[in-house]
């Protein structure tokens, strides 16, 4: 049958919001392109205008400018309309795609309920109580075994008072019992001699030599 009647054209696919936006964009711009050439075309022919006289020339330049000048009109409502359905198409372009976000977060919360559904099924809370409960109670055991060890023995009941009483006699013991033996040492150190050491000793009969172990002859 395909052979006989011929096969149908390909639909084509629809039509892309951010295509439509890329080509409206582009016509836009072209028309840019224009309004700035008719622009400065017209100030040519506002300087040629500044320079000549009035008569039938001037008048025909002033025709020519005013041509250019309902162009460049025509240009600019152009490009408003483009704009404004740019701008139309990128408000419709945001809310489909804000929409599909929306739906995609949607169905990941739908799927993280029931993941979290799931999981809770596997929470027993009365499990949960009787662990704490054990943990509780095994600290309680350890605070008891630590105590115990730390117990000491054979230690007699001692009076604060009595404590008082002897820490306070301690104080006086130890100011009597200060070592003050380096006063006796210093009581019993050599006087200082007084005066000039000389060179002059004595021999064997108490006579004075010098230093070479001569008599020294004594001063008139």
């Amino acid at each position: 049958m395909n052979r006989i009647f011929g096969r149908g054209k390909p639909k084509a696919p629809p039509p892309n919001l951010s295509d439509c936006i890329s080509t409206v964009d582009a016509r836009a711009e072209s028309i840019e392109k224009k309004i700035g050439r008719l622009d400065a075309e017209l100030l040519k022919y506002k300087d040629q205008l500044k320079k000549m006289r009035d008569g039938p020339s001037k008048n025909m330049v002033k025709q020519k400018a005013m041509r250019v000048l309902k162009q460049k009109r025509m240009y600019e409502g152009q490009r408003e309309q483009l704009a404004q359905q740019s701008f139309n198409m990128e408000q419709a372009n945001y809310t489909i795609q804000t929409l599909k976000d929306t739906k995609t977060t949607v169905e990941a919360m739908k799927i993280g309920a029931k993941e979290m559904k799931k999981a809770y099924k596997d929470v027993k809370l009365d499990q949960i109580d009787d662990l704490q409960d054990q943990l509780e109670d095994m600290m309680e055991e350890v605070g008891e075994v630590q105590e115990s060890l730390s117990r000491s023995y054979g230690t007699p009941d001692i009076d604060e008072e009595d404590l008082e009483a002897e820490l306070d006699a301690l104080g006086d013991e130890l100011l009597l019992d200060d070592d003050t033996s380096y006063l006796d040492e210093a009581s019993a150190a050599p006087s200082i001699p007084e005066g000039i050491p000389s060179d002059s000793k004595t021999n064997k009969d108490g006579v004075l030599v010098d230093e070479f172990g001569l008599p020294q002859i004594p001063a008139t």
